[in-house]
C-alpha cells in the first residue's frame, strides 16, 4: 500500500477494507514496528504536544532513526516547562522538532472580536482560539503529508475509547496512525521509566494532559486524564478540534485577512 500521491490516498478513502486490514496489522506489532510501517506508507508527520505519550513516540523515532518528521504547534501560550522539554528532547534524540505558530493577523483578529482571553467566556470563543492557535498551524504542519501520526490513546477520555490504530481522515485527505491506541497509562509510565525518556515535570504535579497554560489545570483525585483541559466547560467530550472531523469553528483566519487589508 502506497500513498505517495492524491490518487493513492483517494483509493484508500474508498477502500475501507484496506484501512481495516492495516488496523489489524498494526495491532500485532510493537511500537517501533508500527512506526516503521507508518513511515513506509509515504511522507509521515508526527505532531507532538510534548505530553508523556508523545514523548514515547518521539523517543522511538529518534532511537530507531525513523524517517518521520516531528512537528509541534507552538501556540504562543505553552507552559515554560513544555518549551524547556522541547529543547531537551531535540538534544537527547538528535532530531529537530519543527515549530508551527499561528499568524499574528489571526491572533489580532481573534483578540479584536473576543478579547485575548475570551476563550473563558463561551465555547464558541474557545473553539475560535483553538482554530487560530492550533488548527491553522496544524494544516501547515500536515501540508503535503501522506500519513499523520498521533499520540491518541483509548484511555485518555471517553470519546477516545474507540480510537483505532489506523483511520482515514477525510477532511485532511491523509491516513491517520495512532500507534499507542492500546497503551494504558500504566504501560506508558513503565516504558518511560525503563527507557529513561524525558517528560514534562508538570506530569508529576497532577497534569496528565498538558496544553496551553491558560487552558490547563491539574486534575483532582479520581478525575479522567483530560479533565484539566478547558475545565470551565461542562461538555465531557470537549476537544480542541485537532481530532474532530468537520469542525464547525468560525473562520477567524478569513476575518484576519479582511482586517489586514
Amino acid at each position: 500500500m502506497t500513498l505517495h500521491d492524491a490518487a493513492g490516498r483517494d483509493r484508500l478513502a474508498r477502500n475501507d477494507v484496506s484501512v481495516m486490514t492495516l488496523d489489524r496489522r498494526l495491532a500485532g506489532l510493537d511500537l517501533a514496528a508500527r512506526l516503521a510501517l507508518a513511515a513506509g506508507l509515504g511522507r509521515a508527520v508526527f505532531t507532538t504536544s510534548l505530553g508523556i505519550e508523545d514523548q514515547v513516540i518521539t523517543a522511538a523515532i529518534g532511537t530507531h532513526r525513523l524517517p518521520i518528521e516531528v512537528s509541534t504547534l507552538q501556540t504562543g501560550r505553552l507552559f515554560p516547562e513544555t518549551l524547556s522539554l522541547m529543547a531537551e528532547t531535540e538534544e537527547r534524540y538528535d532530531l529537530t522538532i519543527r515549530r508551527f505558530a499561528p499568524e499574528q493577523d489571526d491572533i489580532d483578529a481573534y483578540a479584536e472580536k473576543y478579547g485575548l482571553n475570551g476563550f473563558y467566556d463561551s465555547v464558541e470563543a474557545r473553539h475560535a482560539c483553538c482554530h487560530v492557535r492550533k488548527l491553522v498551524p496544524l494544516a501547515k504542519a500536515l501540508d503535503g503529508a501522506d500519513v499523520w501520526i498521533t499520540g491518541l490513546r483509548r484511555g485518555q477520555s471517553g470519546n477516545r475509547a474507540s480510537t483505532p490504530f489506523a483511520d482515514y481522515d477525510a477532511d485532511r485527505h491523509l491516513l491517520k496512525i495512532n500507534p499507542l491506541a492500546d497503551w494504558d497509562i500504566e504501560t506508558i509510565h513503565a516504558h518511560v521509566t525503563a527507557e529513561a525518556i524525558p517528560v514534562n515535570p508538570l506530569h508529576g504535579r497532577g497534569y496528565p494532559s498538558i496544553g496551553c497554560e491558560p487552558c490547563t489545570r491539574a486534575i483532582k483525585p479520581g478525575e479522567p486524564e483530560r479533565a484539566g483541559r478547558w475545565w470551565w466547560e461542562n461538555d465531557e467530550t470537549r476537544e480542541c478540534g485537532l481530532h474532530v472531523q468537520e469542525d464547525p469553528v468560525s473562520d477567524i483566519a478569513s476575518t484576519a485577512r479582511s482586517v489586514s487589508r
